[in-house]
């Protein structure tokens, strides 16, 4: 992860709180689209494990009090993740075509970002709580897209030579990845903890 990464968590809260009171801070959102579908199709989801404002909120302030337990196979599945995706994204784009033209355009589009942001915020920190800090980012739209975009890409690469299964890996991951099966990981957020963590140095990107 990058050095800024664990400070980035306050960028969520200003946006969804902030915004309540200054929507024009809802367009910081659209800085966070265009970085996401920008670097997605090359490192995959490297965003969510660097940049991500919500991933840092969790990431290191949310763990303090989550449970950590295991998050359900089924928050994973593609058939959960793209109707969220398209609800998601169907709903905001049926409220921004339904505002252009209206009286404070510009506010009340800064709005619909705003009120994005807080929702899937609260509902971030609430399953983060409950199951375990990432349990929102197995299913997240956006997270969702950099998988579709370049989940094979910049992939963690396993030298099995070298790996004595200790399985550190496997227990510092942020997505609960079966890090020691040589598989392609596409929802891997390039966060580089478990590479840290090897005492053999088996893992690389």
């Amino acid at each position: 992860m990058l050095k800024i990464t664990p400070y980035l968590g306050a960028l969520v809260l200003i946006v969804s709180i902030g915004g309540l009171w200054y929507p024009a801070l809802g367009y910081f959102m659209l800085l966070i689209f265009a970085a996401i579908f920008l670097s997605s199709p090359f490192r995959g989801r490297w965003f969510c494990g660097n940049l991500c404002p919500r991933g840092s909120l969790v990431d290191f302030w949310v763990s303090k009090i989550s449970k950590k337990k295991k998050i359900p196979a089924s928050l994973r599945s593609m058939w959960v993740r793209l109707p969220i995706f398209f609800l998601l994204m169907g709903f905001m784009g049926y409220r921004i075509v339904n505002i252009v033209g209206a009286l404070n355009t510009f506010e009340k589009i800064g709005m619909v970002f705003v009120t994005m942001c807080l929702v899937t915020t609260a509902i971030a920190v609430l399953l983060g709580s409950y199951l375990s800090p990432r349990a929102w980012c197995s299913f997240c739209p956006m997270g969702t897209a950099q998988r579709l975009l370049g989940g094979k890409r910049y992939q963690l690469q396993l030298a099995k030579e070298k790996c004595i299964n200790c399985k550190k890996c496997e227990k510092i991951c942020p997505m609960q990845l079966k890090i020691c099966e040589n598989k392609t990981k596409s929802d891997c957020i390039k966060c580089g903890r478990c590479v840290a963590v090897c005492p053999k140095d088996a893992l690389q990107f």
